[in-house]
């Protein structure tokens, strides 16, 4: 039965959408598994392969579904909507609550791409008798292409930021519904009354779920939560960057980020006078200093307690971050409000990017502390390389100190030694040492500075709570089982950090 122009400008628009929803199902899965897996690089290339394999599973399979087309493509479109939709939470529930909830994520990802791969064939065919096939394949795959375009843009700039991936997830699969319903309205010639009748009520019902699920979205979160973090959840937020937690027990409170603990009150002090106050003591001047990472506003605070400075400057990529440490009460309490000092700018940027962009002729830094996350993935590994070492020995003078948080020289061993020789590796001399801190077991830093400096052993600052100068001295002391071990240092175009790291904390 032929179809009219608008009928088949319907058909392309339907095209758009499943492209554009198809993509935006690839790249949930991807973001779930590098927030929940660990190595965002990991995790989106081995969502990418199967959801790429998936489709083509799917297009060679269309072959086999026979005629009528019309009634098989709808139902098709219902499946989509319904897996795809509920792709996210039931990803994030399983990650919560259950034990290889990564096989969950993948048999979704799988069975939701063979079947976006079933339905551009199927539209093919749908449109063959009224388009020549020269016009049917570049019709239908140009819309394809296109919808793959708003899909990328759509997920970075609206969806995940405005949504998050559960409400994401669930507008994502009602769009597909919605696509479901114009196809279904277009072709009840071709199906008939009833099966009209029959796939327009599925239809509602697919649409009720997903409805239901967008409404139930906040008890979805909750319920994950609940099986994630223990306590209270006092705050909760998918930044443009990541997601951040923050819980109240009665140990104290803690922030995640991804999942990922990075602070807990009850000891964050030890961690936080062991990475800043070395520095200070090995430091020849202290008036200007530099915070790369940091947001929470804690090493920031160490700074403050030496009255020599009088200029800090904290570059952090996340703008939530810092916003939630000047205006939550309990993080605010915890840093003591020293976002909003007067000696604190506050630069909203990625750490590499600012340095790249930083003029030679700027003023050089007195001491410089680089308090990032650990290197879990390529996109924080770049801020352990020789490259961005090199930059930051640029907003050096030759009297300036670094230091670096370097993660577990126990748990870690490889990961903390090839740190230390990558900064090394750029001509800085490096002075390693470490604390115990009961979060995070043994936890390793290294100064560095361009001349051979001593170990320092006296304290700018008294009346610390963890460090002393007995303190100071023992911690860079290393036991046979932290010593130095050969390693690779870690460049950009290798990055050997990160392979160390995940075979190190991922039991590999």
């Amino acid at each position: 039965m032929s179809l009219s122009r608008w009928h088949v400008g319907v058909l392309l628009a339907v095209a758009l959408v499943v492209a554009t929803s198809g993509l935006v199902y690839e790249l949930l899965a991807g973001t779930l598994a590098s927030y929940y897996i660990g190595s965002g690089v990991i995790g989106f290339s081995t969502t990418i392969g199967v959801y790429l394999f998936a489709l083509g599973i799917g297009s060679w399979l269309s072959r086999r579904i026979a005629d009528p087309v019309a009634p098989r493509f709808i139902a098709v479109e219902w499946t989509v909507a319904l897996l795809g939709g509920a792709m996210a939470p039931a990803v994030e529930l399983a990650f919560a609550w259950a034990e290889h909830a990564a096989v969950l994520l993948y048999v979704l990802l799988f069975v939701v791409g063979m079947l976006v791969g079933l339905e551009i064939p199927l539209l093919m065919r749908l449109l063959k008798h009224d388009l020549r096939f020269e016009d049917v394949v570049a019709r239908v795959l140009a819309f394809d292409y296109l919808g793959a375009l708003v899909g990328a843009l759509a997920f970075a700039l609206l969806l995940v930021p405005w949504l998050g991936t559960t409400r994401t997830s669930l507008a994502l699969g009602l769009l597909n519904a919605v696509a479901g319903f114009a196809a279904l309205a277009v072709l009840r010639a071709q199906l008939g009354p009833r099966a009209t009748r029959r796939l327009g009520a599925q239809g509602l019902l697919v649409a009720a779920v997903l409805v239901a699920g967008l409404f139930g979205a906040a008890r979805i979160t909750r319920w994950a939560e609940a099986g994630t973090y223990a306590g209270v959840i006092l705050w909760n937020e998918r930044s443009a960057y990541q997601q951040i937690t923050v819980t109240a027990a009665e140990g104290g409170v803690q922030l995640f980020l991804n999942g990922q603990l990075q602070v807990h009150s009850g000891d964050e002090y030890r961690y936080h006078e062991a990475l800043v106050h070395p520095a200070l003591a090995l430091a020849h001047r202290r008036a200007r200093a530099l915070v790369l990472g940091g947001g929470d506003g804690l090493a920031v605070r160490e700074l403050l307690r030496d009255p020599a400075i009088r200029e800090v400057v904290l570059v952090e990529l996340d703008p939530a971050v810092t916003s939630l440490a000047r205006r939550l009460p309990a993080l605010r309490e915890l840093n003591g409000g020293a976002l909003d000092d007067p000696r604190v700018r506050i630069v909203h940027d990625d750490a590499m990017v600012w340095l790249e962009a930083r003029s030679s002729a700027a003023a050089p830094f007195d001491v410089v502390i680089a308090d990032f996350p650990d290197p879990n993935d390529f996109a924080t590994g770049k801020l352990y390389t020789t490259r961005f070492y090199r930059l930051v020995r640029r907003a050096m003078h030759d009297r300036s100190v670094l230091v670096v948080q370097a993660t577990s020289p126990l748990h870690a061993r490889r990961s903390f030694w090839c740190i230390e020789r990558t900064i090394r590796d750029v001509g800085l001399h490096t002075r390693p040492y470490h604390v115990h801190v009961p979060s995070f077991g043994a936890w390793g830093f290294v100064l560095a500075t361009p001349w051979p400096a001593p170990q320092p052993e006296r304290l700018r600052v008294g009346g610390l709570r963890y460090l002393d100068e007995a303190t100071l001295r023992a911690a860079f002391v290393f036991p046979p089982d932290m010593g130095p071990v050969p390693v690779e240092p870690n460049r950009l175009h290798d990055q050997m950090l990160v392979h160390y790291y995940a075979a190190e904390w991922g039991g590999g």
